[in-house]
């Protein structure tokens, strides 16, 4: 009799595929669900990898487009950037997923969800808290936390003996000496060789960006247009080429940036959990558009309005990082955030080039810029004796503090 129906996340990897059999093995029926976010996957063989290890039912998903309008574009309202370099490219893909996968749950009638994620990463949190917060009564299988599947299977090792006891595919071409995830939004590398954070990557490691050096030797220069702080046309500019879909918008920004070697990030980070761990990252399209966004947003802004934003933006970057994205304080700062964008509009000049970013200029008819008031060559409606008071009652707090308690700065 079966135990009940699991909705499992699949890949149509090796891991993926022996959690398959396994949940069988323990007597549940499981259906698999694979997103397709952009990564390279052959899709159609791992519907019938799927279906020949006896899934009940196997669905296949293209959520690109609903990727890039529903979590990237926020993402980018948000300058959203952990620990001042890691652009969430996995993390901010993790809602996605399993916000289809327990529609699929609830669909089917399921009363489980399961994954493949590790018990040291974070791919299990964020997983797990999007299920919990829209499938409250689900139940979770995160087979690498059950001590009797760990146990059983010590590493890939132990999954390669499995696959071929139950009659498994498994890869057939040298597996890389590090871990992998793809998306529309990035490519991560981590684990194996790069655990030792003194190794250098190998140049054969970037999958998604040419090395700078080896880039062309003539720039691309783009014009991306904004409203309401997200990107609505990008237009190559020597080339005349235009994309003003959201999908074909952010995939030619990839293109562009990949082309160029742009988006290359290698750090050491503050997982969830409380371990740091080294993570390798290619995200070009979203350096390209964080650059313009940047620049866009403080032409637009007004100063004590984007003074706070920037606080906003660091919140809302640990959340999305830490799993919280269907929380009600991350939803809460996406209200805010989008709320700062009602006037961020205009179309940002750059110059893509070697591994880098180049703002050339900007227009917005809502600027804050007033050319007149800011010359140097035209008094405009500003008296410049006005500066003397305000200086003098700035001053005020440092002179009283000097004169009652002294300066304890050291000497300059």
């Amino acid at each position: 009799m079966s135990k009940g129906t699991v909705v499992l996340a699949y890949s149509g990897g090796l891991d993926t595929s022996c959690i398959l059999v396994w949940l069988k093995e323990q007597g549940y029926d499981v259906i698999t669900f694979l997103a397709n976010i952009g990564q390279d996957e052959d899709f159609e063989a791992a519907r019938k990898k799927a279906e020949s290890l006896g899934a009940k039912k196997v669905f296949i998903e293209d959520l690109r487009a609903e990727f890039v309008e529903n979590f990237i574009w926020p993402a980018a309202q948000a300058n959203a950037v952990y620990e001042d370099r890691y652009l969430l490219g996995t993390a901010i893909a993790r809602p996605c997923i399993a916000r289809r996968q327990v529609e699929i749950a609830r669909k089917e009638g399921a009363q489980f969800v399961s994954h493949g994620a590790t018990g040291k990463g974070n791919d299990q949190i964020r997983f797990e808290l999007t299920c919990y917060a829209l499938y409250p009564e689900v139940k979770i299988i995160a087979p690498w936390r059950i001590p009797e599947f760990y146990s059983r299977f010590h590493g890939r090792t132990g999954l390669m003996e499995y696959a071929q006891k139950h009659g498994i595919p498994v890869p057939t071409t040298p597996r890389a000496p590090w871990s992998m995830d793809s998306n529309l939004m990035h490519i991560s590398y981590e684990s194996g060789i790069l655990e030792n954070p003194k190794n250098h990557a190998p140049a054969d490691l970037y999958l998604m960006t040419k090395n700078p050096e080896d880039s062309p030797n003539d720039p691309d220069v783009l014009e991306i247009e904004f409203s309401h702080g997200v990107p609505v046309k990008v237009t190559n500019v020597k080339e005349g080429k235009s994309k003003d879909s959201p999908l074909d918008i952010f995939s030619y920004l990839n293109e562009i940036g990949g082309k160029h070697g742009v988006g290359r990030t290698d750090i050491v980070e503050n997982r969830a959990i409380g371990m740091k761990s080294r993570g390798i990252y290619e995200t070009p399209g979203t350096t390209i558009l964080l650059s313009a966004h940047l620049d866009i947003e403080t032409f637009t802004m007004d100063k004590e309005v984007r003074q706070i934003k920037r606080g906003l933006d660091i919140k809302f970057a640990e959340f999305v990082y830490n799993g919280f994205w269907y929380s009600p304080e991350c939803e809460f700062l996406r209200h805010c955030i989008a709320m700062s964008q009602v006037n961020v509009e205009g179309k940002v000049q750059l110059s893509i080039f070697k591994g880098q970013v180049y703002i050339l200029g900007r227009e917005s008819p809502k600027s804050l810029y007033n050319e007149e008031l800011v010359s140097m060559d035209v008094l405009g409606d500003y008296d410049p004796c006005d500066a003397s008071g305000f200086i003098r009652i700035s001053a005020v707090r440092l002179r009283e503090h000097h004169r009652l308690q002294g300066y304890h700065g050291a000497k300059q």
